[in-house]
């Protein structure tokens, strides 16, 4: 009886643990969020700022056939960025550094190539930690509800259960 009481308590360790893994974990993920959203939202201001949309920008090769017929004297290639457009991408720009307090006056083809760099990343951590959620979740799971192994009540006393030391 000692052996399964062990076994029981071991059980209700690791998925204490696991658990309190899968709670940092989503606190993490709140936390990438508001970032993320803080950055698209700074990508939006600049692309209103240069009047521009992810689709509105032409393409390189339309670009390209427009300023073909021009002076030798312009290069026959044009880059086309897709946020600055026909923006000045030289005219500053003001910027708060992420996890900084501060403030910089950059190109503002600088900018928002930084933000959208940072971007990729966030998208790119924000899905690792979906993941990472999911793993714990089905984890969890996969160890059994623990209705299983008891009855309903004794697990609601269990979990309502608090400790009232005499001092």
């Amino acid at each position: 009886m000692e052996e399964t009481m062990k076994q029981f308590q071991q059980n209700l360790i690791e998925i204490e643990n696991e658990a309190e893994h899968l709670l940092f974990a989503r606190h993490q993920l709140v936390e990438s969020d508001i970032v993320r959203n803080g950055n698209r939202e700074a990508l939006t201001a600049l692309r209103k700022r240069a009047r521009t949309t992810k689709t509105s920008v032409t393409s390189p090769f339309e670009s390209i056939m427009k300023d073909t017929g021009g002076p030798g004297t312009r290069p026959l290639v044009k880059e086309v960025c897709t946020t600055c457009g026909n923006h000045d991408s030289n005219e500053h720009t003001w910027m708060m550094f992420p996890g900084t307090d501060v403030f910089a006056k950059i190109p503002f083809h600088a900018a928002h190539t930084i933000l959208e760099t940072d971007q990729t990343r966030l998208d790119f951590e924000a899905k690792k930690l979906q993941s990472y959620v999911k793993e714990k979740s089905l984890f969890i799971s996969e160890k059994g509800a623990l209705a299983d192994k008891i009855s309903p009540g004794v697990l609601r006393s269990l979990v309502t259960l608090t400790d009232k030391s005499n001092c």
